[in-house]
């Protein structure tokens, strides 16, 4: 049976199969993702977090729009606190309710 062949609930189970473990909370640094996808590729990753993943923002700046932007796509189903505010980044932790 081949990865494509196995029922999407099992998929979901074994995760990628790359043998990597999500052990402790990710980071993205957005400082590293070119301006013109930024806020896409945050909320693509926000979108991957299950209920109850948590999963930290390295910022630019106080990031005031997208998270306008989460709060318009996600209402309360993600939350999150300042870890640390500027002046040369600013860091965010997001949480998917369980």
């Amino acid at each position: 049976m081949t990865h494509t062949e196995l029922p999407l609930a099992e998929v979901r189970e074994r995760g990628c199969g790359c043998g990597c473990t999500d052990e402790g909370v990710p980071a993205l640094d957005a400082r590293e993702i070119p301006h013109a996808i930024r806020h896409a590729s945050i909320l693509g990753a926000l979108s991957g977090l299950r209920p109850g993943q948590q999963m930290d923002l390295v910022a630019p700046h106080d990031p005031l729009p997208l998270l306008a932007q989460i709060t318009d796509r996600e209402g309360g189903a993600i939350s999150w606190d300042y870890r640390g505010r500027g002046p040369e980044a600013w860091t965010l932790r997001f949480t998917r309710s369980a």
